[in-house]
This record gives C-alpha cells, structure tokens and sequence, in this order.
C-alpha cells in the first residue's frame, strides 16, 4: 500500500523538512513501501537519501502503526530502524533482481558489515542508484555487474571473498559512539521527526554479506562449502571480515550484566562426576565449570528405557505429561530402541496426545501423500528433464552429496547401498515438497540420523520435514536464520564471559564463522554418531532453552577460553583449533554446562536471541521479555 498521503507521515514529513532546514541538509531520494523480512513477516518503511553539506546519508524508518498486524512496538521499531549512515562508510551496494519478486538491494559498509536486504515493493533501485551517483563516486565492479562500489577500487579484495565462498554472518548494533557530530545532529533530527521514538540509544541489526556466487554455478542455492574448506581461510579473509560485531548492543535492554564467576569460598567444592577426559586437555577453564556445574548444572542420567517409558505413557499410548517427558529425555536421552517411536513425538510430526492407534492412521494416511509428492519427480521423463534445469541441478548435488553421507557406517557403507538410495530419494522428494528452499549441502547431514533411526522411508521424510520446519531458515539464501544465530551467539558470549568475548573483540574474530559449521548441522561433525543422536534428541525437548545449541556453543567456547587466550590465537588459528576439537568434546559435561549457563543468563539471555531464531518455530508476532 502507498502511504505517500498518509496524515501521520504528512505531519513528520513537514516536521522533517523543517528540521533538515535548519540543519542546512536536504532529501534528495525518498521512496516508499521498501521492506526488510526479519521474521517470516515483512516490515515497511520510508527509504531515504539526505544531503548534508558535502556528506551523503541512508535512512530506513518503518512506518509508524502501520506494522500493527506484525506486533510491531516502538522498541522493535527502534530496533530495526536504520539512521544516518553516512556513505563514507559504505563499501559496496549490491543489487539483486530475482526472476520472481521483487528487486532488492544490501548494502555492505566499509567494515564488511551489511544491512538486512532492503526489498523495493514500488520500484525505484534504479533512481536510487542514480540519484547516489549524483553525489559520491560509484562504479560498477569489474567482477560482477550488480555490484557497485563506494569510493572503493580493491577489486582484489572482492575477488578474494568471492573465492572464499564465505557466507554472511549476523545482524549486529550499530551505536552512536561511531558517529560524528554531524551525523549526530541528523540521527537527532531523524529520531525525533521521523520515527517518533526518542532515546538514547541508537540501535539496528545488521549482516555481513556473503559475496555472492558465480553465475555458472546455479547447482548452489545456498553456498556452504565452508563445511570443508573453512581450515583453508587465510588470514587475508580474516582481516576482510575483521569487525564483524560492534560494541554497542542492540538487544540492550540497560546496562546491567549477569556474568558467571566462580561461586564464594563459602561454597563447598568438590568434584563432579563424569569429569572431562584426558583427551579433553583443551577445556582449560574445567575448574571454574566444575563448581558452576555444583550450583545449577544437574546430573546427567542413564537413557530413558523401555520400562520407564510406559510409565510416561496411558493405556492408549497418550503421553500423560510432555513436559515431564521432554525433561527426562533431556537429562539422559533415549535408548536406541525408543528412538523409532519417541523423536516422531519430539519433532512435532505425532501428537502427544495422540493414540498409538492414530498414529498408526497418520503413519498410512502420510505414506501415500509421500508417494504422490515422491512421483512427481519420478515421473519426469528424460525429455522433461532436459528442459527442467532446476530438477536436473538438484538431482545433481544430491547425488553428490549423498555419496559422501556417513558412508563409514555400516548403514550407509558398501556400493550400491540401498539405503544410500533411499537418502537421495527423500531428498529428491523434500526438494519437490518444498521447491523453494529445495535441496542445499548441509542437509544430507540432517537427515542421514533420522533415516538410520525411523528406518522407514515415509516416517523419516516426514521427521525430515519437521525438523525443517525448525532449521529451514539455516539454508535460506539471505541465510537470515543463520545470521541471526551468530548474533545472538556473540551477545551471549559477551553477557556470559566478557573476558573471552573481549579477547575476540582485540583479535578480530567477533564474526565468530567459526562456530558456522556447528550451528547449521547442529554438531553433527564434532561428536560420533551415537553421541550426536543423544544431543539432538536433547536439544528437540527445548528444555531449558529452545535455543540450547546457542548455550552449548558458549560452553565450548567457556571451556577453551583459557587455551584460546594464552595461545593467542587469531583467526585463522582459532578456525583450526575449533576443527580440531572434533570428536574431543565431552557431551555430558557441556550439556551440564549449557544448562548451567542458560539458567544463569535467564530472561537476559532470551532477550538478546533475536525474535524467530532458529529452531524457534515460525512466529505470529514479535516478542521481547521485559
């Protein structure tokens, strides 16, 4: 919708005009209906460009009650407004012109930060992009036509990015502390005028833009060869990202920081049971933990069995109390044998009040939609093929990839392997049930587990789908859902060990990429197989925290702080210290850990993990705890 006479914006436009007169600055650009998509829900605003004595600067204001279907308050407001960015710190703008949807273009600043993309649902890319090269310099890149640099000629620089294949990181907050005092003087006139919301703090999420892949390769929808080739970034790459996350947080709700210390010498010591192995020398910080652990940390317990799960179950197969279930299988598993019964619960695809009976129903009814949808690639003939690129680039990676998917188990191992074929065929088929996300390299990875658990083709598609339903958003091609992980990842590591989060912060690893790899296959590389089944199936109960992967990356991290500090690693020593942590990380103890450090951030913590993180199902609404 248009909201050029819309009496509230009428009224701050007049405002606003009057200000920027006295302020001796100008809009030069102003367009309507230009949306960021944080959450599954779109957010629009007004896009302008102000002329300020010789500097150039952006703006994006959401429209003010006009986003109520989205819940969207002045805080959230606040929070995704973008003020005053002056065009000397702007690097690059990158246009993008999908062949369905609409235009939309991200803008990457000087520290190799980007804003969320900025969607034009009226037109206009191409006036903005004039009515910029009015005023500053800007050049179209040499290595790729919708590129346009900023005063910036290091095509060298871009073509280094290009080959790392490096993906975006996280949205971040941008403070007042970077501005001059003229930019100062327009946030103020800008807060006050057009947005309506006047505080002290100045806040907006940004994301470090990934350069985008070539054009001959459209086999990757979503590029993530970083699974291997991330020991190889040089520290050329380092230096490129360096700066990924600034001081001042966005998700700030005041100034006070609950830190996990050591507990008074009043506390009793003593050990906790299950200590960390020999082969876990790294974790240098185990003291400090052992005593955490003794305050809120539980002990882990043996796997849930058979005869106690019939206990947790009514004579027809209804789960009596999920809560207390979700709670027993987070502190001890499951017994292989339950898990073909127990993770279609946790995943969502059964009911837990539903019967064994109706489950049995759904089990039949699910079969045959999986074979329809499963026939309408299996039909295509190889005429239909030839014409059908999109089909036939994902057959491809597929294929690949499939091939390379735990082949060391005995499951998967051998030629020819039928289960290997089923792995491609689900695949094939989610690609077709979900075309637009389709397939990306990662997911042979998710769904390899549930495969080997539900050993039946239906029931483990439609696991699959489920989980996908929750870590989707990690294979989006803005990868949104991965950007906003790292972030909150990085603002939980500041509220919960300053000392290590300052360390990053001097050493210019604050884009934290290299906790990239277990977030997006959520550990599946750093623990043997029948360990990475135990953590996922306590990560699908959501107990404590929806988001404990977020906990268990910051427990790892509390861990090697020690190691990583006095080593004084960088940041390409780090990504090799963190590979190499593969198959040395003790789950019990971290998960006792993560545990204790999600009870200690508490309603803190939540509030800096961004709305509709992943695995957060989707949301109606914004939330925020107070």
């Amino acid at each position: 919708h248009d909201l050029s006479d819309d009496s509230d914006y009428a009224q701050q436009s007049a405002s606003v005009m009057d200000s920027f007169q006295q302020s001796s600055s100008s809009i030069v650009y102003s367009k309507d209906n230009v949306a960021i998509h944080p959450t599954q829900f779109a957010i629009s605003g007004r896009l302008k460009l102000i002329k300020q004595g010789t500097s150039l600067f952006m703006t994006w204001i959401p429209y003010k009650g006009h986003n109520a279907d989205n819940g969207l308050s002045d805080k959230d407001r606040n929070l995704y407004t973008i003020r005053a960015v002056p065009f000397t710190d702007v690097r690059s703008i990158r246009r993008h012109t999908p062949a369905l949807g609409w235009q939309y273009i991200i803008v990457v600043l000087s520290s190799g930060l980007a804003y969320p993309p900025l969607y034009f649902y009226s037109g206009g890319v191409k006036e903005f992009l004039a009515t910029i090269k009015q005023h500053v310099l800007l050049v179209r890149s040499a290595e790729d036509a919708n590129v346009f640099l900023v005063n910036d000629f290091q095509s060298t620089l871009q073509k280094t990015l290009s080959s790392l294949e490096l993906p975006r990181a996280v949205p971040l907050a941008r403070g007042p502390s970077d501005m001059s005092a003229d930019e100062s003087t327009l946030n103020e006139n800008q807060e006050r005028n057009d947005s309506g919301v006047n505080n002290g703090s100045v806040s907006v999420p940004q994301f470090h833009r990934r350069p985008r892949h070539k054009v001959n390769d459209p086999t990757r929808d979503l590029s993530i060869q970083v699974l291997e080739k991330f020991s190889l970034v040089t520290k050329f790459a380092r230096e490129t990202t360096s700066q990924l996350f600034r001081e001042n947080n966005g998700f700030r709700a005041n100034e006070r920081r609950t830190r996990i210390e050591t507990p008074p010498k009043s506390q009793p010591k003593s050990t906790v049971a299950g200590k960390v192995s020999d082969e876990n020398s790294a974790f240098s910080d185990s003291k400090e933990f052992d005593n955490l652990s003794l305050v809120w940390g539980k002990p882990r317990q043996s796997p849930l069995g058979s005869k106690e799960w019939i206990t947790f179950v009514d004579s027809e197969g209804r789960v009596i109390d999920s809560e207390a279930l979700r709670k027993r299988i987070f502190y001890g598993g499951l017994d292989h044998e339950l898990r073909n019964e127990v993770w279609g619960l946790l995943l969502g695809y059964y009911p837990y009040d539903s019967t064994y009976a109706e489950r049995e129903f759904l089990k039949s009814v699910k079969k045959s939609e999986y074979e329809t949808i499963k026939n309408q690639w299996q039909s295509i003939s190889s005429a239909q093929a030839k014409r059908f690129t999109k089909f036939r680039e994902r057959k491809g990676l597929i294929e690949k990839d499939v091939v390379r998917t735990d082949r060391s188990l005995t499951f998967y191992e051998g030629d020819d392997n039928p289960n290997v074929n089923v792995l491609r065929d689900i695949l094939l088929t989610y690609s077709f049930y979900n075309f637009d996300l389709g397939y990306c390299q990662g997911m042979s990875d998710l769904l390899s587990p549930i495969l080997f658990v539900m050993e039946d083709e239906s029931e483990a598609f439609w696991c699959f789908v489920s989980l996908m339903e929750r870590l989707g958003p990690n294979f989006n091609r803005d990868q949104n859902g991965m950007h906003s992980q790292l972030f909150a990842l990085s603002k939980l590591v500041e509220l919960l060990d300053s000392p290590l989060h300052n360390y990053f912060k001097q050493r210019d690893c604050l884009n934290y990429f290299f906790c990239f790899r277990w977030i997006l296959i959520q550990f599946k590389r750093e623990f043997e197989y029948e360990k990475t089944m135990r953590l996922w199936e306590v990560l699908w109960t959501h107990y404590p925290s929806e988001h404990l992967h977020l906990y268990v990356c910051v427990a790892v991290l509390k861990r090697c702080r020690g190691k990583i500090i006095g080593e004084e690693m960088d940041f390409d020593s780090l990504l090799k210290f963190i590979n190499e942590l593969s198959g040395h990380i003790d789950l019990d103890a971290t998960l006792r850990d993560a545990e204790a450090l999600s009870i200690c951030a508490g309603e803190e913590g939540a509030a800096r993990i961004p709305p509709g993180t992943p695995p957060s199902l989707p949301v109606d609404s914004f939330y925020y705890d107070d």
